[in-house]
């Protein structure tokens, strides 16, 4: 399983990224909701959207991404997932709230009016941190979560 000499491989990847960017809407929108119109502390509307988010990529990458693994019991597959997550969620509110203010800063001196500070510094720390634990959440959950249990079994005989 190699990411740059294996066509399956990445194949594989780029469905994950579809997959992942389909729960990049489900985060920022919820994000944004909670955070914006509901005043929820950005610290916590992020890791609420970041579970909804992963809750959406969990069952896409299951059905589209990795259907080969669905022999696998789907609550195992959503333990390591979770599990992964949950590092991926350590590595990402950590990111958040060291770059969250100084984001702000440079957007309240640097964005147009009509946007506020706030707002761009919210969602440029969350999109940053989004792509960092993207890449986390790929290797471990393609190693561990979604390893090709076929190519495993023919191994073995």
């Amino acid at each position: 399983m190699n990411l740059f000499n294996d066509a399956d491989e990445r194949r594989r990847f780029f469905r994950f990224a579809l997959v992942g960017i389909s729960g990049s809407v489900v985060d920022f929108g919820v994000f944004n909701l909670l955070a914006t119109f509901l005043h929820v502390p950005s610290t916590i509307a992020q890791a609420i959207s970041f579970t909804l988010g992963v809750l959406n990529n969990f069952t896409w990458n299951r059905l589209w991404t990795y259907p080969e693994t669905r022999q696998i019991s789907a609550l195992k597959q959503l333990g390591q997932f979770a599990t992964v997550n949950v590092f991926g969620l350590a590595i990402r509110t950590l990111l958040f709230s060291l770059i969250e203010q100084p984001i702000i800063n440079l957007a309240a001196k640097t964005i147009p009016h009509f946007l506020t500070p706030t707002i761009v510094g919210h969602n440029l720390s969350l999109a940053t941190v989004i792509v960092i634990v993207m890449l986390w959440n790929y290797f471990a959950n393609r190693y561990w979560t979604f390893k090709d249990y076929s190519t495993l079994k023919e191994k073995a005989k």
